[in-house]
């Protein structure tokens, strides 16, 4: 069997378990299966072996302990008043912009991505105080619904993030070095989220009302003060791994910890809090590292089949400019986002397009990025895309209506990708600090 028909087996079953909905983690142990049954021809017994050895020395990586403590830190904050505080903080500092509260959701969703680590959560916990917020002062629905389905994808960029954890432990790269590799795009797609919306407004003032009332130093004083649980935070956990006090998986537990005593010190702390907060952590957890063990007897069964270096050499024998390739992957990707959830995307591939990406000469913390970027793309678009389903549930209006919305946003993540490809050091240039 070539290998583009492998590939094609390979990736054409997964998208058909998933499609008829089978759960993830199942769809890609029975694609593994399978595929050394019938493609590599092993023996059942084999198979056993395989499946017993790759399981146990996966699930017991010690990077992966830092995703249920960064989820649960989380699950802890969305249960606080801490998205509250940083509407309030925000309000009187962005009153002077061009679109003015409307740069809350871009702003309020870059601080607390820093502190979730979820797309998700950062969507869901931003949007629920934004949206009604905006609604009541009559500001554009479109802007407001596109520039929280943008901004709440930054998530994913903005250090600490569960997708770039797993994609460090997958493709064995510093998980430190791709923290700090996403800040400066996550910052660069935040300034022009931000840049997209003055333009706008201050095209058609109607889009943002003024609001009553003047705000004075006193105000923006006060909304400094409101901001300094979350940067708090945020100097605690990524002030722990760059100064060489803890690992990512142990600045996790130092986040957990401080986010608790926080939460504590401002009287929201209760044992009903950390139950639910702990419940929905395991629940979360469980369901994205028994994805990551079953992607790893994926990626066996993928390199007993020989798919990499087949691949690698077809991709060879076509003599691609290697930015041709990064094009063709960045379709791809798209197209996949269309139908799958980023994390599933990022195991399914990764095992098949890291090596064409380190044959062609890209850095893989560098790809890591673009990765991840994909992976953001990939929550605004339909008919999967988990913000729009966020933002569907959090205002009650049609599918295609959110996504309308976030279309202007989605072209502007894609410059973020072609700028961050055309001029990488965008990505890299922190990481020689670390």
């Amino acid at each position: 069997m070539d290998v583009i028909t492998s590939m094609l087996l390979f990736l054409g079953l997964i998208i058909l378990l998933v499609g008829l909905g089978v759960w993830v983690f199942a769809g890609l142990l029975m694609v593994a299966v399978g595929g050394l049954y019938l493609v590599v021809d092993m023996p059942i017994t084999q198979i056993g072996t395989i499946l017993r050895t790759v399981t146990s020395r996966s699930a017991s990586a010690w990077e992966l302990s830092a995703i249920p403590l960064f989820i649960w830190m989380g699950e802890i904050i969305f249960r606080a008043d801490l998205s509250d505080r940083l509407f309030r903080g925000l309000t009187p500092l962005v009153q002077w912009l061009p679109g003015r509260l409307l740069h809350t959701n871009v702003l309020g969703c870059t601080l607390f991505a820093a502190v979730s680590g979820s797309t998700s959560a950062t969507t869901a916990t931003v949007g629920r105080i934004t949206t009604d917020a905006l609604s009541r002062r009559r500001y554009d629905d479109s802007l407001a619904i596109g520039s929280l389905a943008g901004a709440g994808s930054l998530g994913l960029l903005i250090p600490p993030s569960i997708v770039m954890i797993i994609y460090g432990v997958l493709a064995e790269v510093s998980i430190s070095k791709l923290f700090i590799a996403g800040l400066l795009p996550g910052l660069m797609i935040a300034f022009l989220y931000s840049a997209y919306i003055m333009l706008r407004c201050g095209l058609n003032g109607t889009l943002a009302p003024r609001d009553a009332g003047r705000v004075n130093l006193r105000d923006m004083l006060r909304g400094l003060v409101d901001l300094v649980p979350v940067f708090a935070l945020i100097f605690i956990v990524l002030g722990s791994i760059y100064s060489g006090i803890a690992t990512p998986s142990e600045a996790a537990a130092v986040g957990v910890l401080s986010t608790v005593l926080l939460v504590g010190a401002l009287g929201k702390l209760s044992v009903r809090m950390l139950i639910d907060s702990a419940s929905g952590a395991v629940l979360t957890s469980a369901m994205v590292c028994s994805i990551l063990v079953a992607a790893a007897v994926l990626s066996s069964a993928i390199g007993f089949a020989h798919i990499p270096q087949n691949l690698v050499s077809f991709i060879q024998s076509l003599n691609l400019h290697p930015y041709a390739l990064l094009f063709m992957l960045a379709v791809f990707y798209i197209l996949l986002g269309a139908f799958l959830d980023g994390i599933s995307i990022i195991v399914m591939t990764l095992p098949i397009t890291l090596p064409l990406i380190i044959q062609a000469g890209f850095d893989p913390v560098w790809y890591g990025i673009f990765l991840v970027l994909m992976v953001e793309l990939a929550t605004m678009t339909p008919p999967v895309g988990f913000n729009l389903f966020i933002l569907q549930s959090l205002t009650g209006k049609p599918l295609g209506r959110i996504a309308a919305a976030a279309f202007p946003f989605f072209l502007l993540m894609v410059l973020g990708v072609a700028l961050i490809s055309v001029f990488p050091q965008i990505a890299l240039w922190l990481t020689k600090f670390v």
